[in-house]
Protein backbone atom coordinates (compact mmCIF):
# COMPACT_ATOMS: atom_id res chain seq x y z
CA UNK A 1 0.00 0.00 0.00
CA UNK A 2 1.49 3.35 -1.07
CA UNK A 3 1.35 6.28 1.36
CA UNK A 4 1.78 8.87 -1.40
CA UNK A 5 0.48 9.06 -4.93
CA UNK A 6 2.93 11.81 -5.85
CA UNK A 7 6.31 12.95 -4.50
CA UNK A 8 7.56 16.23 -5.95
CA UNK A 9 10.82 18.14 -5.64
CA UNK A 10 11.48 21.74 -6.60
CA UNK A 11 12.05 25.30 -5.54
CA UNK A 12 10.04 26.97 -2.78
CA UNK A 13 9.26 30.52 -3.86
CA UNK A 14 6.92 33.18 -2.57
CA UNK A 15 5.27 34.58 -5.71
CA UNK A 16 4.35 38.24 -6.03
CA UNK A 17 2.23 38.99 -9.10
CA UNK A 18 2.07 42.53 -10.49
CA UNK A 19 0.15 43.85 -13.49
CA UNK A 20 2.39 45.81 -15.89
CA UNK A 21 2.50 46.95 -19.51
CA UNK A 22 4.87 45.96 -22.31
CA UNK A 23 6.46 49.39 -22.05
CA UNK A 24 7.09 48.70 -18.35
CA UNK A 25 8.94 45.52 -19.26
CA UNK A 26 11.01 47.36 -21.85
CA UNK A 27 11.95 50.18 -19.48
CA UNK A 28 12.85 47.68 -16.75
CA UNK A 29 14.92 45.51 -19.10
CA UNK A 30 12.82 42.41 -18.37
CA UNK A 31 12.72 39.57 -20.91
CA UNK A 32 9.12 38.80 -21.72
CA UNK A 33 7.51 35.41 -21.32
CA UNK A 34 10.39 33.55 -19.66
CA UNK A 35 11.89 32.98 -16.22
CA UNK A 36 15.05 34.97 -15.51
CA UNK A 37 17.25 34.24 -12.49
CA UNK A 38 18.24 37.42 -10.65
CA UNK A 39 20.08 38.28 -7.46
CA UNK A 40 18.42 39.87 -4.44
CA UNK A 41 19.62 43.37 -5.40
CA UNK A 42 18.11 43.16 -8.90
CA UNK A 43 14.81 41.87 -7.57
CA UNK A 44 14.66 44.63 -4.97
CA UNK A 45 15.42 47.18 -7.70
CA UNK A 46 12.46 45.87 -9.71
CA UNK A 47 10.20 46.04 -6.65
CA UNK A 48 11.28 49.64 -6.01
CA UNK A 49 10.76 50.61 -9.65
CA UNK A 50 7.28 49.05 -9.54
CA UNK A 51 6.20 50.46 -6.17
CA UNK A 52 3.35 52.38 -7.81
CA UNK A 53 2.03 49.07 -9.16
CA UNK A 54 2.08 47.23 -5.84
CA UNK A 55 -1.57 48.01 -5.15
CA UNK A 56 -2.37 45.38 -7.79
CA UNK A 57 0.05 42.81 -6.36
CA UNK A 58 -1.00 39.44 -4.97
CA UNK A 59 1.06 36.86 -3.08
CA UNK A 60 1.05 33.05 -3.20
CA UNK A 61 3.13 30.06 -2.17
CA UNK A 62 4.75 29.10 -5.46
CA UNK A 63 7.47 27.40 -7.41
CA UNK A 64 6.52 25.34 -10.45
CA UNK A 65 6.79 21.93 -8.78
CA UNK A 66 4.90 23.14 -5.71
CA UNK A 67 2.05 24.47 -7.87
CA UNK A 68 1.74 21.06 -9.52
CA UNK A 69 1.86 19.07 -6.29
CA UNK A 70 -0.61 21.41 -4.56
CA UNK A 71 -3.02 21.10 -7.50
CA UNK A 72 -2.74 17.31 -7.41
CA UNK A 73 -3.42 17.38 -3.66
CA UNK A 74 -6.53 19.53 -4.04
CA UNK A 75 -7.80 17.19 -6.73
CA UNK A 76 -7.43 14.31 -4.28
CA UNK A 77 -3.97 12.73 -4.50
CA UNK A 78 -1.86 12.07 -1.42
CA UNK A 79 1.26 14.17 -1.90
CA UNK A 80 4.73 14.97 -0.54
CA UNK A 81 7.04 17.84 -1.48
CA UNK A 82 10.77 18.27 -0.94
CA UNK A 83 12.04 21.84 -1.01
CA UNK A 84 14.04 24.28 1.10
CA UNK A 85 12.88 27.38 2.99
CA UNK A 86 14.57 29.62 5.55
CA UNK A 87 13.49 30.42 9.11
CA UNK A 88 11.84 33.69 8.11
CA UNK A 89 8.29 34.99 7.68
CA UNK A 90 8.13 33.84 4.06
CA UNK A 91 9.31 30.37 5.08
CA UNK A 92 6.61 30.18 7.76
CA UNK A 93 4.00 31.30 5.21
CA UNK A 94 5.23 28.68 2.76
CA UNK A 95 5.06 25.76 5.20
CA UNK A 96 1.61 26.83 6.37
CA UNK A 97 0.45 27.02 2.74
CA UNK A 98 1.70 23.50 1.99
CA UNK A 99 0.02 22.13 5.12
CA UNK A 100 -3.26 23.89 4.29
CA UNK A 101 -3.22 22.22 0.88
CA UNK A 102 -2.72 18.80 2.46
CA UNK A 103 0.87 18.40 1.22
CA UNK A 104 3.34 16.62 3.51
CA UNK A 105 6.96 17.75 3.62
CA UNK A 106 10.20 16.68 5.37
CA UNK A 107 10.35 17.31 9.11
CA UNK A 108 13.64 19.16 8.63
CA UNK A 109 12.07 21.76 6.33
CA UNK A 110 11.88 24.28 9.17
CA UNK A 111 15.50 23.85 10.29
CA UNK A 112 17.29 26.21 7.85
CA UNK A 113 18.18 29.09 10.19
CA UNK A 114 20.38 30.92 7.68
CA UNK A 115 19.60 32.51 4.34
CA UNK A 116 16.27 33.75 3.01
CA UNK A 117 13.30 32.02 1.42
CA UNK A 118 13.21 32.37 -2.36
CA UNK A 119 10.98 34.91 -4.08
CA UNK A 120 9.59 35.23 -7.60
CA UNK A 121 8.36 38.52 -9.06
CA UNK A 122 5.76 37.65 -11.70
CA UNK A 123 4.94 40.49 -14.11
CA UNK A 124 1.64 40.07 -15.96
CA UNK A 125 1.04 42.03 -19.19
CA UNK A 126 -2.40 42.72 -20.75
CA UNK A 127 -1.94 39.81 -23.20
CA UNK A 128 -1.87 37.46 -20.16
CA UNK A 129 1.81 36.61 -20.63
CA UNK A 130 3.86 36.16 -17.48
CA UNK A 131 7.50 37.25 -17.16
CA UNK A 132 9.24 35.92 -14.06
CA UNK A 133 12.24 37.29 -12.21
CA UNK A 134 13.34 34.79 -9.62
CA UNK A 135 15.67 35.15 -6.66
CA UNK A 136 16.16 31.57 -5.52
CA UNK A 137 17.48 32.44 -2.08
CA UNK A 138 17.98 29.29 -0.04
CA UNK A 139 16.25 27.23 -2.76
CA UNK A 140 19.53 27.47 -4.70
CA UNK A 141 20.99 25.21 -1.99
CA UNK A 142 18.37 22.47 -2.32
CA UNK A 143 20.34 19.24 -2.42
CA UNK A 144 20.29 15.49 -1.98
CA UNK A 145 19.93 16.14 1.75
CA UNK A 146 16.33 17.24 1.15
CA UNK A 147 15.31 13.84 -0.27
CA UNK A 148 13.12 11.82 2.08
CA UNK A 149 13.92 8.22 1.17
CA UNK A 150 11.12 6.76 3.29
CA UNK A 151 8.49 8.94 1.58
CA UNK A 152 9.97 8.13 -1.82
CA UNK A 153 9.80 4.39 -1.22
CA UNK A 154 6.09 4.76 -0.36
CA UNK A 155 5.22 6.77 -3.49
CA UNK A 156 3.66 5.82 -6.82
CA UNK A 157 5.11 8.71 -8.84
CA UNK A 158 7.81 11.34 -8.52
CA UNK A 159 7.66 14.73 -10.24
CA UNK A 160 10.85 16.62 -11.11
CA UNK A 161 10.72 20.37 -11.70
CA UNK A 162 12.96 21.28 -14.66
CA UNK A 163 13.96 24.57 -13.07
CA UNK A 164 16.25 22.58 -10.76
CA UNK A 165 18.66 22.25 -13.66
CA UNK A 166 19.95 25.78 -13.00
CA UNK A 167 21.35 24.79 -9.59
CA UNK A 168 24.22 22.26 -9.45
CA UNK A 169 23.00 20.87 -6.12
CA UNK A 170 19.37 20.95 -7.23
CA UNK A 171 20.18 19.12 -10.45
CA UNK A 172 22.11 16.51 -8.49
CA UNK A 173 19.13 16.08 -6.15
CA UNK A 174 16.74 15.61 -9.08
CA UNK A 175 19.03 13.03 -10.66
CA UNK A 176 19.42 11.17 -7.37
CA UNK A 177 15.66 11.18 -6.77
CA UNK A 178 15.03 9.80 -10.26
CA UNK A 179 17.62 7.08 -9.79
CA UNK A 180 16.20 6.09 -6.41
CA UNK A 181 12.70 6.08 -7.88
CA UNK A 182 13.78 3.79 -10.69
CA UNK A 183 15.45 1.45 -8.18
CA UNK A 184 12.24 1.34 -6.12
CA UNK A 185 9.85 0.84 -9.04
CA UNK A 186 8.40 4.36 -8.66
CA UNK A 187 7.23 5.99 -11.88
CA UNK A 188 9.02 9.16 -12.98
CA UNK A 189 7.62 12.39 -14.41
CA UNK A 190 9.54 15.55 -15.35
CA UNK A 191 8.61 19.00 -16.65
CA UNK A 192 10.96 20.98 -18.91
CA UNK A 193 9.54 24.05 -17.11
CA UNK A 194 10.68 26.99 -19.25
CA UNK A 195 12.07 27.72 -22.75
CA UNK A 196 15.00 29.67 -21.30
CA UNK A 197 15.95 26.74 -19.06
CA UNK A 198 15.92 24.45 -22.09
CA UNK A 199 18.06 26.87 -24.10
CA UNK A 200 20.63 27.46 -21.35
CA UNK A 201 20.75 24.03 -19.72
CA UNK A 202 19.90 21.56 -22.50
CA UNK A 203 22.52 18.97 -21.52
CA UNK A 204 21.67 19.30 -17.83
CA UNK A 205 18.03 18.51 -18.54
CA UNK A 206 19.10 15.43 -20.48
CA UNK A 207 21.05 14.38 -17.39
CA UNK A 208 17.95 14.82 -15.25
CA UNK A 209 15.90 12.75 -17.70
CA UNK A 210 18.51 9.99 -17.87
CA UNK A 211 17.81 7.14 -20.24
CA UNK A 212 14.05 7.74 -20.17
CA UNK A 213 11.32 9.09 -17.87
CA UNK A 214 7.87 7.59 -17.72
CA UNK A 215 6.12 10.90 -18.45
CA UNK A 216 7.46 14.20 -19.76
CA UNK A 217 5.58 17.52 -19.65
CA UNK A 218 6.47 20.53 -21.78
CA UNK A 219 4.89 23.28 -23.84
CA UNK A 220 5.36 23.78 -27.57
CA UNK A 221 8.33 26.17 -27.27
CA UNK A 222 10.12 23.91 -24.79
CA UNK A 223 9.57 20.86 -27.00
CA UNK A 224 10.96 22.62 -30.08
CA UNK A 225 14.01 23.97 -28.24
CA UNK A 226 14.75 20.68 -26.48
CA UNK A 227 14.49 18.71 -29.73
CA UNK A 228 16.25 21.46 -31.73
CA UNK A 229 13.66 21.60 -34.47
CA UNK A 230 11.02 23.96 -35.87
CA UNK A 231 8.55 21.11 -36.42
CA UNK A 232 6.14 20.03 -33.70
CA UNK A 233 5.71 16.67 -35.42
CA UNK A 234 9.46 16.11 -35.42
CA UNK A 235 9.68 17.19 -31.77
CA UNK A 236 6.97 14.69 -30.88
CA UNK A 237 8.96 11.94 -32.57
CA UNK A 238 12.21 12.93 -30.84
CA UNK A 239 10.61 13.09 -27.38
CA UNK A 240 9.82 9.40 -27.71
CA UNK A 241 13.56 8.78 -27.29
CA UNK A 242 13.47 10.47 -23.88
CA UNK A 243 10.10 9.48 -22.42
CA UNK A 244 7.72 6.55 -22.39
CA UNK A 245 4.82 9.01 -22.65
CA UNK A 246 4.47 12.78 -22.93
CA UNK A 247 2.09 15.72 -22.83
CA UNK A 248 2.89 18.81 -24.92
CA UNK A 249 0.67 21.76 -24.02
CA UNK A 250 -0.30 24.04 -26.91
CA UNK A 251 -1.98 26.94 -25.14
CA UNK A 252 -5.34 27.79 -26.68
CA UNK A 253 -4.89 24.84 -29.07
CA UNK A 254 -5.06 22.29 -26.26
CA UNK A 255 -2.49 19.53 -25.96
CA UNK A 256 -0.71 16.80 -27.88
CA UNK A 257 -0.45 13.55 -25.89
CA UNK A 258 1.33 10.26 -26.42
CA UNK A 259 0.64 7.29 -24.14
CA UNK A 260 3.48 5.15 -25.43
CA UNK A 261 1.41 3.65 -28.22
CA UNK A 262 -0.91 6.29 -29.64
CA UNK A 263 -1.00 10.06 -30.09
CA UNK A 264 -4.05 12.12 -29.12
CA UNK A 265 -5.02 15.76 -29.67
CA UNK A 266 -7.10 17.35 -26.93
CA UNK A 267 -8.87 20.69 -27.38
CA UNK A 268 -8.82 23.50 -24.84
CA UNK A 269 -11.96 25.37 -23.75
CA UNK A 270 -12.30 28.90 -25.10
CA UNK A 271 -11.68 31.37 -22.29
CA UNK A 272 -10.62 34.98 -21.83
CA UNK A 273 -7.00 34.56 -20.69
CA UNK A 274 -5.74 37.23 -18.30
CA UNK A 275 -2.80 35.49 -16.56
CA UNK A 276 -0.90 32.45 -17.87
CA UNK A 277 1.21 32.04 -14.73
CA UNK A 278 0.87 28.47 -13.46
CA UNK A 279 -1.07 27.11 -16.46
CA UNK A 280 1.45 24.38 -17.25
CA UNK A 281 1.82 23.52 -13.57
CA UNK A 282 -1.92 23.10 -13.21
CA UNK A 283 -2.09 21.00 -16.38
CA UNK A 284 0.54 18.63 -14.94
CA UNK A 285 -1.18 18.40 -11.57
CA UNK A 286 -4.57 17.62 -13.09
CA UNK A 287 -3.10 15.17 -15.59
CA UNK A 288 -1.17 13.29 -12.89
CA UNK A 289 -4.36 13.12 -10.83
CA UNK A 290 -6.22 11.67 -13.79
CA UNK A 291 -3.81 8.89 -14.66
CA UNK A 292 -3.36 8.04 -10.96
CA UNK A 293 -7.11 7.55 -10.74
CA UNK A 294 -7.37 5.32 -13.79
CA UNK A 295 -8.29 7.84 -16.48
CA UNK A 296 -7.04 7.28 -20.00
CA UNK A 297 -4.81 9.89 -21.59
CA UNK A 298 -7.65 11.57 -23.44
CA UNK A 299 -9.84 11.92 -20.34
CA UNK A 300 -6.90 13.04 -18.18
CA UNK A 301 -5.83 15.50 -20.89
CA UNK A 302 -9.31 16.99 -21.16
CA UNK A 303 -9.49 17.46 -17.38
CA UNK A 304 -6.03 19.04 -17.44
CA UNK A 305 -6.96 21.42 -20.27
CA UNK A 306 -10.09 22.49 -18.44
CA UNK A 307 -8.12 23.09 -15.25
CA UNK A 308 -5.42 25.08 -17.07
CA UNK A 309 -8.08 27.15 -18.84
CA UNK A 310 -9.63 27.98 -15.47
CA UNK A 311 -6.23 29.13 -14.14
CA UNK A 312 -5.50 31.47 -17.05
CA UNK A 313 -8.94 33.07 -16.75
CA UNK A 314 -8.10 34.47 -13.29
CA UNK A 315 -5.09 35.93 -11.52
CA UNK A 316 -2.66 33.69 -9.68
CA UNK A 317 -1.08 30.28 -10.38
CA UNK A 318 -3.60 28.20 -8.45
CA UNK A 319 -7.30 27.48 -8.13
CA UNK A 320 -9.39 27.65 -5.00
CA UNK A 321 -10.12 24.26 -3.38
CA UNK A 322 -13.77 24.33 -4.47
CA UNK A 323 -12.77 24.94 -8.09
CA UNK A 324 -10.93 21.61 -8.13
CA UNK A 325 -14.07 19.90 -6.85
CA UNK A 326 -16.18 21.61 -9.50
CA UNK A 327 -13.83 20.47 -12.25
CA UNK A 328 -13.99 16.89 -11.02
CA UNK A 329 -17.79 17.05 -10.81
CA UNK A 330 -17.89 18.17 -14.45
CA UNK A 331 -15.37 15.51 -15.52
CA UNK A 332 -18.16 12.96 -15.86
CA UNK A 333 -19.43 15.08 -18.73
CA UNK A 334 -16.06 15.32 -20.49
Amino acid sequence: MHQYDLYGIGAALLDTEIEVTDSDLASLGVDKGVMTLVDDARQQQLVNDLKNHMVTASHACGGSGANTVIAASYFGLSTFYSCKVAADDNGDFYRDNLAAAGVDYPKALHNADVGTTGKCLVLITPDAERSMNTYLGISAELSIAEIDTDALAQSRWIYLEGYLVSSPTGRAAAIELRQQAEANGVKTALSLSDPMMVQLFHDGLKEMIGECVDLLFCNRDEALKFCQTDSLDQAAQTLRNHSRAFAITLGADGALLWDGEQEYRVAAPKVNAIDTNGAGDMFAGAFLYGINRGMGFTEAGELACRAAAQVVSQYGPRLRPEQHRELLASAVNI
